[in-house]
């Protein structure tokens, strides 16, 4: 009788027990279809709200921007940097109205004046020139809502100040980069301390000269017996007229062991001063900066040892993007270093197709 209780016990636990888990079984799965249920249409919702933007060409059109190139139009240390720009504008489908200057600060000056005056969406400037030249403009400007940036010469206090408005810089990292040129210059002529150097530059002025300044201080580190010469405003507009300035020097210092340089159409000159003056390519280590034509010729048959390579046509595209993505997406100003080194008469080869299409 005890046995029979005890198996009519278990029994009826173990049907408790099938059934509890069929009901638990049941639940969960109804729990988990709802939840799938709930989770689905915020999922579906989430993708949509995700979907990328549609971006067409001619994003940019109707943005006028005045963008000053710096020398004259078509000139070799110009050239790369207009074409970048105009690729740029094509892209966006923006219009450009360029600015050339002679790299004669007050010019920049007047012609920053009457972009402003036009009231246009954007205004690239160089800031050769320095910030109290252009303080009043450049307040001007963003007090009318122009989107400022800058190229080859940077303006920190205006990145600082105006950057949450779009106010960047595409170039090279001036005293940085001169500074490179003139350690490469030092090592291309196992120059040793007390060998005579030349630096020939524009150190007097307050931004364009911190390039040269660069190469200065990487010869005076070194213990160099550094002879200077500014570049006077004639030679910056003209820089042929540098050569008999250099090619005197060179007779009076028949000890100079290197010239450096950071003006890129002086750079240019280099093979001729240096045929002129009567001295071979290996007579002398000549550093510059920039890849025009004439100086890419002077490269390959060993009158300029080496270049600076800031990428100007970088600092003409860069800069017409800027404007583009603050006018219509809000992004901040961008500082972008476009100098990647030196090119030397050996590495040359490799961009030689560039530089003839004026993009390098």
């Amino acid at each position: 009788m005890r046995k029979s209780l005890l198996w009519i016990v278990v029994l009826v636990l173990s049907i408790s027990m099938v059934a509890a888990f069929s009901l638990y079984g049941c639940k969960a799965e109804e729990a988990a279809a709802a939840k799938e249920e709930a989770v689905a249409p915020a999922e579906e919702e989430a993708v949509e709200e995700a979907a990328p933007v549609e971006v067409t060409a001619g994003l940019g059109e109707g943005i006028v921007i005045y963008a000053q190139m710096g020398g004259s139009a078509g000139d070799p240390s110009t050239l790369p940097r207009q074409n970048g720009a105009a690729a740029a504008a094509e892209q966006w489908g923006c219009e450009i109205v360029y600015q050339f200057s002679e790299w004669q600060p007050d010019k920049m000056i007047s012609q920053f004046k009457e972009a402003v005056a036009a009231e246009p969406d954007g205004i690239i400037i160089m800031g050769h020139p320095g910030v109290e030249a252009f303080r009043a403009s450049v307040e001007e400007a963003e007090g009318k809502g122009i989107i400022v940036t800058a190229n080859n010469t940077p303006l920190p206090e205006f990145e600082v100040t105006y950057g949450g408005n779009g106010f960047g810089y595409a170039g090279a990292d001036l005293h940085e980069g001169g500074y490179v040129t003139g350690q490469q210059i030092i090592a291309a002529g196992n120059l040793q301390a007390g060998d005579r150097v030349l630096e020939y530059g524009l150190r007097a002025q307050p931004e364009r000269g911190k390039s040269d300044q660069g190469v200065y201080d990487a010869f005076v580190d070194a213990d160099l017996e550094v002879d200077y010469i500014e570049i006077s405003a004639e030679v910056d507009a003209d820089a042929t007229l540098c050569i008999p300035i250099l090619t005197g020097y060179l007779a009076s210092n028949p000890d100079c062991k290197a010239i450096g340089t950071q003006h890129g159409n002086v750079t240019s000159t280099m093979g001729e001063v240096i045929k002129e003056a009567g001295l071979g390519p290996d007579d002398i280590v000549v550093g510059g900066i920039d890849l025009s034509p004439k100086t890419v010729e002077a490269l390959q048959e060993g009158y300029v040892d080496l270049v600076l390579d800031q990428v100007l046509y970088l600092q003409g595209y860069l800069p017409v993007t800027q404007i583009c993505l603050s006018k219509l997406y809000g992004i901040p100003g961008l500082h972008i270093n476009t100098a990647s080194g030196v090119v030397t008469s050996e590495s040359i080869v490799n961009i030689l197709s560039l530089i003839e299409e004026g993009i390098r």
